[in-house]
C-alpha cells in the first residue's frame, strides 16, 4: 500500500512507517499506521472527555454511569446488570462505581420490589441535576472534538469504525 493509500500526511507515522520500510522491506507496516492513528484520535477524544469532567470530579467510569442512567429517564432504575450490560463491561467492573457515585450522593440502591433479593440503580436527584448538565458541556465537547468532519465524513467513519469493531480478532 502507498503512503497515499494509507492516508499519509507526512508526519510522525509517515516517518516511522519509512524506517520500517528501511529495515523490514518483507513487511507492509501500513497497517500501523491506520492503528497508531485511530489509537492517537482515540486518546484525543478520550483526553477531551475526561478533561469536561474535571471541574465535576468524575472519572470516566462514573460519568458512564450516570449518563446510562440518565437517558433510561426520570426515576427509571436498572439492576447492576442491566446497568452493565448498558454500558458493555463486566458486572465485577459496577460495584466500584457504584459504592463512589452512592457515596457522592449520585445514585441510590434500592430495593427491587419484585425480588427484595435484588437491587435497582437509580439516580438521586443530585444525580439526575449532574447529568442532565454535564451532557449539555459532553455534547458540546464531543462536537469540538470532531468539528473538522462533514457530516459525511462522520457518517462514512461511524461506518468504518462499526466496520473494524464487527471485525473478528
Amino acid at each position: 500500500m502507498s503512503q497515499e493509500q494509507a492516508g499519509g500526511q507526512g508526519g510522525p507515522m509517515d516517518s516511522i512507517l519509512a524506517q520500517w520500510r528501511r529495515e523490514r522491506p518483507d513487511l507492509d507496516t501500513s497497517v500501523m499506521a491506520v492503528c497508531g492513528d485511530l489509537w492517537r484520535a482515540a486518546d484525543r477524544v478520550r483526553d477531551g472527555v475526561a478533561a469536561n469532567l474535571v471541574g465535576d470530579e468524575l472519572d470516566l467510569a462514573g460519568f458512564d454511569v450516570l449518563l446510562t442512567l440518565r437517558r433510561q429517564g426520570k426515576g427509571r432504575a436498572l439492576s447492576p446488570s442491566e446497568l452493565a450490560e448498558d454500558m458493555m463491561i463486566s458486572t465485577s467492573a459496577m460495584t466500584n462505581r457504584l459504592d463512589r457515585l452512592q457515596k457522592r450522593g449520585l445514585i441510590e440502591r434500592q430495593a427491587d420490589p419484585a425480588d427484595r433479593r435484588a437491587l435497582r440503580i437509580v439516580l438521586t436527584e443530585a444525580g439526575f441535576a449532574l447529568a442532565d448538565r454535564i451532557v449539555v458541556s459532553h455534547v458540546a465537547t464531543e462536537e469540538r472534538l470532531v468539528s473538522a468532519l462533514s457530516g459525511e465524513e462522520r457518517a462514512e467513519l461511524r461506518r468504518l469504525l462499526a466496520k473494524i469493531g464487527e471485525a473478528q480478532a
